[in-house]
């Protein structure tokens, strides 16, 4: 059977040492004009805060898991899955998971296999529903290569993801070296 074309983004799955799966608050800057959704890959900016991030980008930082702001139409405070585009408070605070041992699961744009364990990819995909707040990011298979944000490490077993020699199977990934700020050695 065929595996679900539903791209769901980067979903934090376990740690690769055994750690704690946590997450670090971020700012993101008032009335920015992009919507961030959960689970798309966030890079850090040079005023210490975050964006979404594009594929090929250097200074990802992790991946988007929600923010929390005082709403400019209500003055109530507000936690909502995904940053909604311009939204004009000087409080956002973002949730992000930014240890880059994180395992994350994300599904493959096309036929990604156990055959592409430790190649690198770049993702694709910056939207996502303002309904959920997910995002539809998912692996680039036909970057896989040497060089890119993440690296295969497995096949999800999810039973949904059965047909693994089919398009859209779910892989698990971990964030490449070179690719993530806390790995590199030049600042932002």
């Amino acid at each position: 059977m065929a595996n679900k074309d539903a791209a769901f983004g980067f979903k934090p799955t376990r740690h690769l040492t055994g750690g704690k799966i946590r997450t670090e608050e971020y700012a993101i800057a008032a009335n920015h004009g992009t919507s961030i959704f959960n689970g798309q890959v966030v890079e850090a900016v040079a005023a210490g805060g975050i964006e979404q991030a594009a594929a090929g980008d250097t200074q990802q930082l992790g991946v988007f898991g929600g923010c929390f702001f005082t709403d400019p139409s209500t003055s109530k405070p507000t936690f909502k899955a995904f940053y909604p585009a311009s939204t004009n408070a000087s409080d956002i605070v973002a949730s992000v998971f930014a240890d880059p041992y994180i395992v994350y699961e994300a599904q493959h744009n096309g036929t990604g296999t156990a055959a592409m364990n430790n190649s690198a990819f770049d993702f694709t995909g910056t939207s996502g529903s303002t309904l959920s707040g997910q995002s539809t990011s998912e692996i680039d298979t036909s970057s896989s290569g040497t060089s890119g944000g993440f690296k295969q490490i497995g096949i999800s077993k999810d039973p949904e993801n059965s047909d693994t020699g089919s398009a859209n199977a779910n892989a698990y990934v971990v964030f490449n070296t070179g690719e993530h700020v806390f790995k590199l050695t030049t600042g932002v």
